[in-house]
């Protein structure tokens, strides 16, 4: 059965703490619905309707272009381990660029000024709705480590290369919108 709260509490918090894996869901009126998976490691519950990820660099940036149109923004976790649920946060994000002092004054603050390659933006979601529901459809996996091929991928492509490809396929989503990522600050 879904349960609904108005905010992150204790419990809910421990579950997203135990958690290996996040996915994201944006759209606007009439663009593709987007859905990515995250690790959860770079993800913090700010405070109870407030959570921010580190984004980093990927073929696309919907979910910027879709919060710089629209706004909405669903995060989901699923357990996949222990006793199953499903937990989604409903609410309105932002994207915050990583050449802002609001950029450098999160990673300090939250991450302990530790950036990994690639960073691209944060994610801040403020919370309107948070739901959980049963998940007794969600399969059992064994977690057995993060991949390490994306820090192989931005490594080897160093800051010039990650800047040249971060123009060819972030700066508008794969509908048109525009992300916004170079727009003059």
């Amino acid at each position: 059965m879904a349960k609904q709260f108005e905010s992150i509490d204790a419990r809910l918090k421990d579950f997203i703490d135990r958690q290996h894996i996040f996915f994201t869901a944006s759209a606007t009126g009439d663009s593709r619905v987007n859905i990515s998976p995250r690790e959860t490691g770079s993800l913090r519950v700010i405070d109870a309707n407030k959570i921010v990820y580190l984004d980093r660099t990927g073929s696309g940036n919907e979910t910027s272009a879709h919060l710089r149109a629209d706004g909405r923004l669903t995060i989901m976790f699923c357990a996949v381990q222990g006793p199953p649920m499903i937990l989604r946060l409903y609410g309105r994000g932002r994207t915050i660029r990583r050449d802002s002092s609001e950029y450098g004054n999160i990673l300090l603050t939250h991450f302990g000024g530790s950036e990994p390659s690639g960073a691209r933006q944060f994610i801040v979601l403020e919370i309107d709705l948070v739901q959980t529901s049963c998940g007794f459809g969600v399969p059992l996996f064994d977690y057995k480590a993060e991949r390490s091929r994306l820090d192989q991928w931005t490594d080897a492509k160093g800051p010039d290369g990650i800047e040249i490809y971060r123009r060819e396929k972030n700066s508008y989503s794969i509908d048109g919108l525009p992300t916004g990522m170079f727009d003059d600050a």
